[in-house]
């Protein structure tokens, strides 16, 4: 069983190295959204489900903040965790973020482990093995 993942960065190459990595740290995806600012996430939202979303905070049309606040707006969306992916550093704007919805925080630069085991929290799972990933070698995530 894998799961949906949206990331939203205005960057292509900022996408694919979001999806490259997850892919690398062995989290079980089914299928990858890719949008390139807020707004273009909330329309592919209004027909795909996705079990989680990684972001980018500082897009054109919608930044991140903005898409915060519309996917708690939302009752459907309300619930997807959201994960920040940012350069964004700063305690008090990283309280405002969470104020505004974030379930989480990668720091850029990052590694497939952080991602793996950010996205294991946010989504409530006690590790990959709990999914049936496990692959024989008694590693602890």
């Amino acid at each position: 069983m894998g799961f949906r993942l949206m990331i939203v960065d205005d960057s292509s190459s900022m996408r694919s190295i979001v999806k490259r990595t997850v892919e690398m740290s062995g989290f079980d995806v089914e299928h990858f959204f890719e949008a390139d600012n807020g707004k273009t996430a909330l329309e592919i939202l209004d027909n795909e489900w996705v079990d989680a979303i990684l972001s980018d905070l500082n897009m054109p049309v919608m930044d991140g903040e903005a898409f915060l606040t519309a996917l708690q707006e939302n009752p459907m969306f309300s619930e997807i965790p959201v994960i920040v992916v940012t350069t964004e550093g700063r305690d008090e704007k990283l309280q405002q973020l969470r104020s505004l919805g974030a379930a989480a925080f990668i720091k850029k630069p990052f590694k497939p482990e952080v991602i793996r085991d950010t996205l294991v929290r946010a989504l409530g799972l006690e590790s990959l093995d709990a999914l049936g990933e496990d692959d024989g070698d008694d590693m602890d995530f």
